[in-house]
């Protein structure tokens, strides 16, 4: 089976790199752009260890054109899965330019070098941080949206610049994917979540504990109206979020803007996920109650059928396996990529 190449920007970071396994195992020729910030090359060594497969990469940053361009004048690329953005909440509301620089202007770099050699398809990853706070669960598609951060506003703001660009030429074919929450690693234990500093999210923040590099993990708010008063999310196996972009590709044939969420469908809640974290290890997870974060949902779980029925693609791994991998990863590199 011979395909034409796919190019995937910010391929070396978590969900890039778990989405490079999948185009490879699936036949594609993966191109990966990566400016390295948040992530390691040792990612895609890793990757072709696992797949017994080779990528190209090339460094480079989407806030230079050229750069972008050097790709396209020695590739033949069919389809961009474009990853590549800042993604950390607490920074955005810090550092709003950074954000609004760095993710929108490389999106519109990105979307001019591809009109330019003619390359329309495109599958982009949004995040369900775009439907703000919902008040009828479980979220689907057509649900308004709203955004409460700068993060999630770039999220939001590439997406209508998608959609606009579509609007104006149809040759444009564009999936806006919505992510819930990606937790675990690839089963190998090769590739997983590296954050390079402190950990913004919940799941390399428990493994972190889990190994003794960090102390103790926050759980924000115990007094929501949920079943053990902490907030309640929708977490996804990054390989099953991985497998959705490869069926994506598939959809693109089909001319125009499909959104879909990608997420299980199921709610668990923090104390759910420490709880089988801690079985999985064997140790005991600290924890301590702190105050309730602004911005944070009480519950927040999606609506998968659309993704399930158009895509032919579902969840298969269940919150007991999210958690195994992710600690079969940070037990095999309690320093990430590190040697």
């Amino acid at each position: 089976m011979y395909h034409l190449a796919i190019l995937v920007t910010g391929g070396a970071g978590y969900i890039g790199s778990h989405t490079c396994v999948e185009l490879l195992n699936s036949g594609y020729e993966v191109i990966v752009f990566d400016n390295l910030i948040n992530s390691s090359e040792k990612a895609l060594e890793r990757v072709e260890e696992i797949t017994n497969k080779k990528l190209k990469f090339y460094k480079g940053d989407l806030l230079f054109k050229d750069q972008i361009e050097e790709v396209f004048k020695n590739e033949n690329i069919e389809a961009v899965i474009h990853f590549a953005g800042l993604k950390a909440v607490g920074e955005s509301v810090e550092k709003p330019l950074l954000y609004y620089k760095n993710n929108i202007i490389g999106t519109i770099n990105l979307c001019e070098v591809m009109s330019f050699y003619g390359v329309k398809n495109m599958i982009f990853s949004s995040s369900a941080t775009v439907y703000g706070e919902p008040k009828i669960m479980p979220i689907k598609e057509d649900f308004p949206l709203s955004v409460k951060n700068p993060y999630g506003r770039t999220k939001l703001m590439i997406e209508e610049i998608f959609t606009d660009l579509h609007a104006s030429d149809k040759e444009w074919n564009v999936i806006l994917l919505r992510y819930f929450n990606p937790i675990g690693a690839h089963e190998s234990g090769k590739i997983g979540d590296n954050p390079k500093d402190i950990p913004n999210n919940l799941v390399p923040y428990i493994t972190q504990v889990a190994v003794g590099k960090l102390e103790c993990v926050s759980v924000f708010g115990n007094d929501y109206d949920t079943p053990d008063g902490t907030g309640v999310r929708d977490y996804i196996h990054v390989v099953d979020l991985a497998i959705g972009h490869v069926k994506a590709l598939d959809k693109l044939k089909d001319k125009g803007v499909f959104i879909y969420n990608l997420g299980t469908g199921i709610g668990y809640s923090v104390l759910d996920l420490i709880n089988t974290f801690s079985k999985v290890c064997g140790k005991h997870i600290n924890y301590k109650i702190a105050p309730r974060r602004p911005g944070d949902a009480a519950i927040c779980y999606s609506d998968p059928t659309k993704a399930n029925e158009e895509l032919d693609w579902k969840c298969t791994k269940d919150l007991l396996k999210m958690c195994e991998d992710a600690w079969k990863w940070q037990s095999n590199n309690p320093d990430g990529y590190i040697d």
